[in-house]
């Protein structure tokens, strides 16, 4: 069933999130714990207001954009907040990609103020000459090149009050880019009253969150369900959030939930297995949660039998915000999604759109108040995915009788890898610059775990040799141009790819036969 939020006409979601705290008292409560600092809700206010003060004194104005190409720290909440409050919108960016990718995100979304962590600098200084829109680069937590703003500087030199900008809660108010089966990746707008739905259905009636929980996302913010799980989540509720800037290796993770013993982990599948490998104890957590791609069943046996803990897998997306259909404590149905989260719709239907019954698989149909209002600039890809009250998710799944939702896998090429989306045609593009590519096609398969991890079929220039040299040389030609996730586990060596009359690659050839290969393994 909807869910009403009975907002007020003019709302602004920083207030909801950060000022509202304050009223209610919890000024001096810790709200942010990152390594060995931490900061109250009355700290993460005067920041946010004086970097929204910050933007005003660069004469940002209300619906422009600012880019946040940030590691999990402080700084985040700051800039987030600080710009919605002065009525900006700010996009969050995923700080694993690199400078082409940034160059492009960075004149889509036309964003004036670029704000990036010192340390990912190097991916900026490239690129800088291409940005046709970014006036000022704001360097957080180091420091700034000539010429560049000083994050600490810039903030604080301004004052910790600042009314929230006239916003309504239809506004915008801040971007994900989604990453494209086809074509460029799409910035998906959400509105104002987006984070606040999630939080009352997702976290409040799924995971029970409360005022005393304390959360910890290895998943990151620039994610929509790091950003949920890590940020206005325990905002929502006045909880506190444990940031993690480094990447979230087993080792980190296991420190991490040891020095901060957080109640809620939020991590994705890949990370589960990896931290079944090691050693490592999750004393303190009451509840974790995977999303991102589907949880192999035997994940969540062995967590159960290690650590006690109930992982609870669902599904989600970035034009959702955050998870909308997802397993329950006390009802976790391994190798399931779950049920429908409260406040949300879901359908299963066929390729006319018509309504499957139990049982049958169909393309999965999202309704609920959390959706995205368009993908800017891109009406034919935003009508083809929003369908007026339902969002069609792209996802091939069947509902069982009893209201279980299973995942399986996606209606087009697209692989989820660790997570997150990676296009084939973008792994395939980068392969066929190598000198001795002529050819190559990328399917998913599944690891020993069964993740799904890039594989791509090669057919070789005639001068070149097939073998392990030849392999380790493409995995690593790809590392060194593209996000370490999309590079092809898996390299096959074959003297013709299988293609359509029109010379398409038939990629479900290449799927059909690692499959009957698997079957008799």
């Amino acid at each position: 069933m909807p869910y009403n939020l009975n907002l007020p006409e003019t709302f602004n979601a920083a207030d909801y999130f950060v000022d509202r705290n304050i009223r209610e008292g919890r000024g001096d409560k810790v709200a942010v714990r990152c390594e060995d600092r931490s900061f109250t809700y009355g700290q993460i206010q005067a920041d946010v207001n004086r970097f929204g003060n910050a933007l005003l004194s660069l004469d940002v104005r209300m619906e422009e954009r600012v880019a946040l190409l940030l590691l999990d720290t402080e700084a985040y909440p700051q800039t987030f907040f600080g710009a919605i409050k002065m009525g900006a919108v700010p996009v969050c960016l995923n700080t694993m990609n690199r400078s082409k990718d940034f160059q492009y995100y960075l004149n889509d979304s036309r964003a004036r103020v670029l704000v990036v962590d010192a340390a990912l600098l190097d991916q900026i200084e490239p690129i800088r000459a291409n940005l046709t829109f970014v006036k000022y680069i704001v360097v957080a937590n180091g420091q700034a090149p000539a010429g560049d703003l000083s994050l600490s500087e810039l903030a604080g030199a301004q004052s910790d009050q600042l009314a929230c900008a006239p916003t309504c809660r239809d506004d915008s108010c801040f971007w994900l880019y989604s990453s494209g089966s086809t074509g460029s990746p799409k910035g998906t707008v959400h509105l104002q009253h987006d984070m606040v739905y999630a939080t009352e259905t997702y976290a409040k009636k799924v995971l029970g969150i409360k005022e005393d929980d304390s959360c910890f996302s290895a998943a990151k913010l620039f994610f929509a369900y790091g950003l949920g799980n890590g940020l206005y989540f325990p905002f929502g509720v006045g909880a506190s959030t444990v940031l993690l800037p480094q990447r979230p290796t087993p080792a980190a993770v296991y420190e991490t939930v040891r020095r901060e013993r957080p109640s809620l982990y939020f991590g994705v599948p890949t990370l589960y297995g990896q931290m079944l490998e090691e050693e490592g104890t999750m004393d303190g957590v009451r509840l974790c949660v995977s999303a991102g791609e589907a949880l192999p069943p035997d994940y969540i046996h062995r967590w159960k039998s290690r650590f006690d803990l109930d992982i609870l897998d669902g599904i989600g997306s970035t034009e959702m915000a955050h998870i909308f259909i997802s397993n329950r404590p006390g009802d976790v149905r391994p190798g399931s999604s779950g049920k429908v989260v409260p406040g949300y719709e879901a359908r299963i239907v066929s390729e006319d759109m018509v309504d499957l019954p139990d049982n049958e698989m169909g393309i999965l149909l999202v309704k609920g108040d959390s959706a995205a209002a368009f993908y800017w600039n891109k009406h034919e890809k935003t009508r083809q995915t929003i369908m007026g009250h339902w969002i069609n998710t792209g996802d091939k799944y069947l509902r069982d009788e009893q209201g279980y939702f299973y995942c399986a896998g996606r209606s087009d090429d697209m692989l989820k890898v660790g997570g997150i989306w990676v296009s084939p045609m973008e792994v395939e593009a980068c392969l066929v610059q190598h000198a001795a590519v002529l050819e190559c096609a990328v399917i998913g398969a599944p690891d020993e775990d069964q993740l799904i991890k890039p594989m791509a079929f090669v057919v070789l220039n005639r001068s070149y040799q097939a073998g392990e040299a030849m392999e380790n040389e493409l995995k690593d030609f790809v590392k060194a141009s593209l996000a370490l996730y999309k590079y092809p586990r898996w390299i096959r060596f074959l003297d013709e790819l299988p293609k359509t009359a029109t010379g398409k690659f038939k990629r479900f050839e290449l799927r059909n036969l690692v499959q009957s290969e698997a079957g008799h393994h």
